[in-house]
Order: structure tokens, then C-alpha cells, then sequence
């Protein structure tokens, strides 16, 4: 049984913001390309779970970078699970560059969504086809809750578009810190960038349905969360650092 998994990557244009370094949120879609084609290679990636009526739905995310990633830049992404959590399955990786020098690590929790309920499936429907990595260490703790930063909030509303959406008809993890680098603005995303960040899911966001965000920032720290109808959807924390020129 393949334990653990890595892909290789070179860090395109397309990937990159105004600064020619790696948007984080093209970060987690090397995540999510790397952890599925490794859940496919397991026998529980996306084609299989449909065909059950479920699929991965991630709940929390925490990513610690070591250095900012730039343009051209060849880097590998390595992931592999741990030991079930009740109904949560964590999911971890280290990023490295050409030198194999680690240059990141990331902590993920997954569950398994009913297609047709929208709720958590039962774990055991693909828990039996993991592999036994209880002897892998954890390079971070499990992703913690987003704390709320006070002070002055900046609200926005809007609706999911075209691009915010995946094949799970909701809007795709990666996109939320997207939305919440657009938050901060081009001014600031150009002055500093974002060494570690959270994100929470809480509820799913899909087509039509309306989302306010709230944005606060103390000193380097920022949050941003997301509402739908009066309901919490998801949270986006971390902190900034003055982008170092290369």
C-alpha cells in the first residue's frame, strides 16, 4: 500500500501574483491535486466515492511556510493521512525545493460528504482502504480554530461566480483564500505576503447563495470569515510578513 505520495512542481505564471511569488491559494491546489491523485492511487479518490454518492470534503487547513516560493521555481509537494479521528481523517505534507530542503509543512482534516444529504458519510466506507501510517510523524498539530481578530471590520457581499466553483457543485476550498487576499487588497498583498494561514469550513457555500465577509487586521495578524443567511460558512487567519525582494 502506497503510505505516502509526492508530486513535482514547477511554479508557473499562471500560479503567481503581481510579486512573481506562488499565491497561497495556488498552494492549496497543488495540495488538493497531490492528496487526490494519491486518494485515487488508493482506491478512494473522486471516481470511486461517486460511485458511493460521497466524496472528500476538507474542514480545516493550516499552512506554515519557511520562505516565500517564486516564479520558475521547482518544488515538490509530499502528503500522506494519519490515523482516523472519530470522523476526521488528517492529512498531512512538507513542501521541498530542488535541494530537498523542506521549505513548508501543512496539517489538513477531511470527512466524507453524502452527496445527496450534503451530511458526513460513515468513516468505515473508506477507512479499511488507508494505509497504517501511525508510524509517520505529524509535522504539525491538528489544525486549530481560527481566531477572530478585533478591531475596525471591512464588510463586502457578493455572490459565487463561474470560477469560485467545483465538481462537488460548491465553492472549491482554494478559493476562500483567494477571496480573502483580494480582501486585504493589491497594496498590501505587494508589500507583504502570507507566511502561515488557517482556514476553517464550516458549511459549504453554493451556487446563488449570497456571502458577506468580514476583515479585520491587528498589527500583522489578520482573520476573515465568511456568512451566508446568518450562518458562519468559513474562517481565513494568519499572519503577514514583509515580502523579502529576491
Amino acid at each position: 500500500m502506497l503510505k505516502t505520495y509526492r508530486e513535482e512542481y514547477r511554479v508557473l505564471t499562471r500560479d503567481c501574483d503581481m510579486s512573481g511569488t506562488l499565491r497561497p491559494g495556488a498552494l492549496l491546489e497543488y495540495m488538493q491535486e497531490t492528496s487526490g491523485t494519491h486518494s485515487e492511487l488508493l482506491g478512494v479518490g473522486r471516481k470511486a466515492l461517486s460511485q458511493q454518492g460521497i466524496a472528500w470534503v476538507v474542514t480545516r487547513m493550516e499552512v506554515q511556510l519557511n520562505r516565500t516560493i517564486r516564479v520558475e521555481e521547482n518544488i515538490s509537494v509530499e502528503t500522506y493521512p494519519l490515523p482516523i479521528r472519530r470522523w476526521f481523517f488528517p492529512r498531512y505534507f512538507f513542501f521541498r525545493d530542488e535541494q530537498e530542503q523542506v521549505i513548508g509543512e501543512a496539517a489538513s482534516l477531511w470527512v466524507l460528504l453524502d452527496l445527496t444529504t450534503r451530511r458526513m458519510a460513515r468513516p468505515e466506507l473508506v477507512e479499511r482502504l488507508l494505509p497504517d501510517n501511525s508510524d509517520l510523524p505529524a509535522p504539525l498539530g491538528l489544525p486549530a480554530p481560527v481566531t477572530e481578530i478585533s478591531g475596525t471590520v471591512e464588510v463586502s457581499e457578493f455572490e459565487p461566480v463561474y470560477t469560485d466553483l467545483d465538481p462537488n457543485w460548491h465553492v472549491n476550498n482554494c478559493r476562500y483564500l483567494d477571496w480573502c487576499c483580494n480582501a486585504l487588497g493589491v497594496d498590501l498583498m505587494n508589500q507583504y505576503e502570507l507566511g502561515h494561514f488557517m482556514v476553517n469550513y464550516d458549511q459549504e457555500i453554493r451556487p446563488g447563495q449570497s456571502v458577506r465577509t468580514e476583515l479585520r487586521r491587528l498589527g500583522m495578524d489578520f482573520s476573515f470569515t465568511g456568512f451566508s443567511g446568518g450562518q458562519r460558512h468559513f474562517d481565513v487567519g494568519g499572519q503577514l510578513r514583509e515580502r523579502k525582494k529576491a
